[in-house]
């Protein structure tokens, strides 16, 4: 029978973030690669992690519950505001567990290439939900020009056309219609059911998820746009409701708690807010979780 890896519980011990205790081995391999991808490629655009040791890595006192987080701004004269990566495992009550690994980046306002967003949800070892997407950092509709570049020119659609052929993979729609509408039209938004998840993501999930960072690296923080001062002063306002709106940090966690009870403590998320409100472009504190 499948099931999920167990990992030792010592309290003052946890697993960092690149650690990936929970998840299956082409799950672990796929985080682990692309974290690594963007911690290379960025080095030199990043200031280092500097979340405090009871932020970056989290254990409930029941073991019942464990988060890692890792966040680094970008520096100065970097085209990237903030990377994050995070991973969350929560038992559930009823049976099984919750498991959720998460890779983002954001650019700020000095260019307009899209952002980068992996998601993978797991509740047991033979389903998963799958966002993978370069969500726009302009309206597509009024922009032609940008649809073209970043969604038609790089042949992301292949990718969602890919899963669509698969067998046991259905799309996936969130019932917030605010995050539905900030997806791209290439979005790869999945649910997959079945026996051959492990296999799915090292033969499916893992190398379009792997050339999609590719996509972004080349075109997003290492591309050649031009931004003039007045769409800069749009950028940041339109970026700007967007993390408010779409946080992508501890909104699993605030989720997870409230559906699953008391897993992890206010104590954690006030400490969290408190440090991230200090953190340049990072007050994105105050929004609704995805799903």
């Amino acid at each position: 029978m499948l099931a999920f890896p167990a990992v030792p519980r010592h309290h003052h011990n946890t697993p960092n973030f690149m650690d990936f205790p929970y998840v299956s081995p082409s799950h672990k391999d796929l985080m682990v690669d692309l974290a690594s991808t963007v911690e290379t490629r960025l080095s030199s655009f990043l200031n280092p992690c500097n979340l405090p040791p009871d932020v970056q890595s989290y254990q409930n006192e029941i073991g019942t519950s464990h988060a890692a987080l890792h966040l680094r701004s970008g520096v100065q004269s970097s085209p990237v505001d903030f990377v994050l990566g995070s991973w969350l495992h929560c038992e559930i009550p009823s049976g099984g567990a919750l498991n959720i690994t998460t890779m983002s980046a954001y650019l700020n306002s000095s260019t307009d290439a899209p952002n980068l967003l992996v998601e993978l949800y797991q509740t047991t070892p033979t389903s998963m939900i799958l966002i993978l997407d370069l969500p726009p950092r302009k309206d597509i509709l009024l922009n032609p020009d940008y649809l073209k570049t970043f969604y038609e020119d790089t042949k992301l659609d292949l990718h969602r056309q890919h899963f669509q052929k698969l067998a046991g993979v259905t799309p996936y729609v969130s019932s917030s219609l605010y995050i539905r509408s900030i997806f791209s039209p290439t979005a790869v938004l999945a649910c997959i059911e079945s026996d051959r998840v492990e296999e799915m993501v090292r033969t499916h999930v893992s190398p379009i998820a792997k050339e999609m960072l590719k996509t972004w690296l080349d075109f997003g923080p290492f591309g050649e746009r031009v931004v003039c001062e007045s769409e800069r002063a749009h950028l940041k306002m339109r970026d700007g409701v967007s993390k408010k709106k779409r946080p992508l940090n501890l909104n699993w966690v605030r989720a997870c708690r409230g559906c699953l009870g008391q897993i992890l403590p206010t104590g954690y998320l006030k400490r969290y807010e408190r440090f991230s409100k200090g953190l340049k472009g990072l007050d994105f504190m105050h929004g609704s979780f995805p799903c």
